[in-house]
């Protein structure tokens, strides 16, 4: 623990890492700080709205909790699946899927995660827009302005800096939520509420399938936060650690949605900040909690924008080598992602519900496959055997591009469309499905069983075990060996 606290004491405030691979030197942290981060992440109110949505689209109270529970705990899983990868690998999430799609083909599932961030970015911070704009007294656009450049100061700060606004903001979330439920209870008759029940296949399984897909979503970037955690971290406690955090964290804010949908006749919709904000009170008491819904979303839009940052580089890196990057250069890669999401944020803020809907269970159907194939990558046919230097040569091991995980993940998109149901398409079987979009549990069961079959044939030559780079105190002691490091 001393150990662990010199390390961090003596990390520089801006982190200097990106890409790179942790060296063991420059490991820190506490498994607290993934639960703290998660959590932090989740109490937020884009997670209210989320939870929101199973009643506001037609489902009851009850049926909606339990199809919302169900969802974090399936959905909960796969992303603590991928926390779990960080302290082994030390390496950011999807730098890794050049194990599976190559060191060129991993572009191809990178690109559409930068999307899916600065979706989410922008999302998020018309919600915080709308937070600040009440709180300042000005428009919901400057508000828009105001978050988008506090993103970009801590997102260049970049890891420590994300850790702790990470855990004030699971403590301020604590209390507000706290407050928000106990006035809820005060202002509606919650046992009212929970005694309607008129079951629905279709409204049942909406709910299931928003909060999986919320919980995916954290997949590509998850081990971007736990990389920095000693090697000897034990994965079960990693899993728990990040997996708890964000599973409690977005059930209690989504069982805060659902009640405050189920009692708002109809006024949630569109003024989804000032509803909730109209539970807790006026005055000082309003402005807290316009602050605390601002700096909750502090964190995830944090989250999105660095995550982005290090897509962007792994890209540029695959195909052009070990990428250096600069703090200027990290500056100006967060300016362009930030200023993209603001701009989307400035454009679509007035139809944000329904178009948020649309937006995350269209995301499944081009991560559930992805995330299916470097799990069971990772836990069933390589079994954490990487060779963490040959990601950086389009030369090595893992070759260019690989055509066994580019076809499994295109397939797996694919087999998704008869199933899915957004207002962006909407397949041929949903109708048979009473409505029902289950194109997420496809896109999970079908690749994972696939890539595992053709994958135990066909793998590249697998290491007899984990390959990390050299560092640079082993070498200066084992000089013979130098001819091994290589830079991720």
């Amino acid at each position: 623990m001393a150990v662990t606290s010199t390390r961090a004491s003596s990390k520089p405030l801006i982190e200097k890492r990106s890409i790179d691979y942790i060296p063991e030197t420059e490991r820190h942290g506490r498994l607290l700080s993934q639960f703290t981060l998660w959590m932090g992440a989740n109490l937020q109110i884009t997670a209210i709205v989320t939870g929101a949505l199973a009643v506001v689209l037609g489902g009851d109270v009850f049926w909606s909790l339990i199809g919302l529970l169900i969802g974090q705990l399936l959905g909960g899983g796969v992303m603590a699946l991928h926390a779990a990868q960080g302290p082994k690998l030390g390496l950011p999430q999807m730098i890794s899927s050049r194990v599976q799609f190559g060191v060129y083909g991993a572009a191809i599932p990178i690109v559409l995660v930068c999307l899916m961030y600065l979706g989410f970015t922008a999302t998020g911070t018309v919600l915080s827009g709308q937070a600040l704009g009440q709180l300042f007294g000005v428009s919901d656009s400057v508000g828009i302005l105001i978050f988008a450049s506090v993103i970009v100061l801590v997102t260049v700060l970049g890891y420590r800096v994300i850790h702790f606004i990470g855990r004030v903001a699971s403590i301020l979330g604590v209390i507000a939520f706290v407050y928000l439920f106990s006035r809820l209870m005060s202002q509606t008759d919650v046992g009212a509420l929970l005694q309607i029940r008129h079951f629905s296949w279709s409204s049942f399984l909406l709910a299931v399938s928003l909060a999986a897909s919320w919980q995916i979503a954290f997949g590509p970037y998850v081990a971007d936060y736990s990389r920095y955690l000693p090697s000897k971290t034990s994965s079960v406690k990693t899993f728990f650690a990040a997996g708890a955090g964000s599973v409690i964290g977005a059930q209690v804010a989504m069982i805060l949605g659902v009640f405050a949908a189920a009692s708002a006749n109809g006024q949630f919709a569109g003024h989804e900040v000032a509803y909730i904000v109209g539970l807790g009170g006026t005055g000082a008491t309003a402005a807290l909690l316009y602050f605390s819904i601002a700096f909750g979303k502090v964190t995830i839009s944090t989250l999105n924008s660095y995550g982005s940052f290090m897509c962007i580089a792994t890209i540029i890196s695959g195909f052009r080598g070990h990428l250096n990057v600069t703090r200027l250069q990290r500056l100006v890669f967060v300016l362009v992602i930030v200023g993209a999401a603001t701009l989307i944020a400035l454009l679509g803020q007035h139809s944000f519900l329904g178009a948020f809907k649309s937006f995350i269970l269209f995301l499944l159907a081009f991560f559930t496959p992805w995330s299916a194939i470097n799990l069971v990558d990772y836990y069933c046919i390589t079994r954490e055997r990487y060779d963490v230097p040959a990601l950086a040569d389009p030369n090595g091991r893992y070759g260019r591009w690989n055509a066994l995980g580019i076809s499994v993940y295109v397939f797996g998109v694919l087999v998704q469309l008869p199933f899915i149901a957004t207002k962006f398409y909407t397949g041929p079987l949903v109708a048979a499905m009473g409505g029902v979009d289950i194109s997420w549990i496809i896109g999970l069961v079908v690749p994972a069983a696939l890539y595992y079959v053709v994958a135990k044939k066909w793998h590249s030559a697998v290491p007899d075990q984990l390959i990390l780079p050299i560092e640079q105190d082993t070498v200066d002691a084992q000089p013979s060996r130098a001819g091994r490091i290589q830079a991720v």
